[in-house]
């Protein structure tokens, strides 16, 4: 079954914006359950920061709300349409658009430090002179360039941009940053929470074995016991 791109970041979205069981969350994610309630418990030492499936064009807001109905259902990964291989050379972008560039690649360079140039230019359809006037300050128009995701101007797609944070963060030898918080130690935590889990339920069963507290006898009682009947 196809996964999201993100699926530790696309669970945290989920848990927070949706009332979909652990397990339907769990599933679409290809998670260990015990992972997506680590996730809703805010138990690891990493802030995820959530990945929107529907705007990934990964879920369906209809999906959800089927989910949402029916704890039994099972979530469908949305098929999105075929994937056309770019050309070699330079993105095209649209004149209107052309100026949102600069914010664009302002925002990479302060929130992906590790996206080389190359790739930058790549993705936004820029050179290489205009990636370093942005980031040495140099631009000409630097005064008025206020970083803003490319995703949200519509220089590029969400799945472009993950791809393509994933790909860098890779060849960098570090964690991709939005999805860091159950990969090192995955299953030494999903141990950790199933041994937590037995131990609140052996607890819970001991308090229910547990012998009745001896009764208090008080004067009134005993005399009442001890009081010969009548007849």
């Amino acid at each position: 079954m196809a996964q999201p791109l993100m699926p530790h970041a696309t669970a945290s979205w989920l848990v927070d914006n949706t009332s979909l069981s652990f397990d339907q969350i769990a599933e679409f994610c290809g998670l260990h359950i015990l992972e997506v309630q680590a996730i809703a418990d805010d138990t690891a030492a990493t802030k995820l920061t959530g990945r929107d499936p529907v705007r990934a064009h990964e879920l369906t807001m209809d999906e959800i709300e089927k989910g949402q109905a029916n704890p039994n259902y099972v979530l469908k990964m949305l098929k999105g349409p075929e994937q056309v291989r770019r050309t070699k050379g330079p993105r095209y972008t649209p004149v209107s658009k052309r100026q949102d560039k600069p914010d664009g690649i302002a925002w990479i360079l302060r929130n992906h430090p590790e996206i080389s140039d190359g790739a930058i230019g790549k993705l936004i359809g820029t050179t290489r002179t205009t990636i370093a006037a942005i980031r040495d300050r140099s631009h000409w128009n630097i005064a008025n360039i206020v970083p803003k995701d490319p995703v949200t101007l519509g220089l590029t797609s969400q799945r472009e941009l993950d791809a393509l944070v994933a790909k860098a963060a890779k060849a960098a030898g570090i964690e991709a940053p939005t999805d860091t918080r159950l990969e090192g130690d995955r299953e030494a935590l999903i141990e950790q929470l199933r041994a937590e889990r037995l131990a609140a339920s052996r607890e819970a069963d001991a308090g229910e074995d547990a012998p009745a507290a001896p009764v208090e006898h008080t004067a009134e009682t005993l005399f009442r016991t001890s009081t010969p009947s009548n007849d």
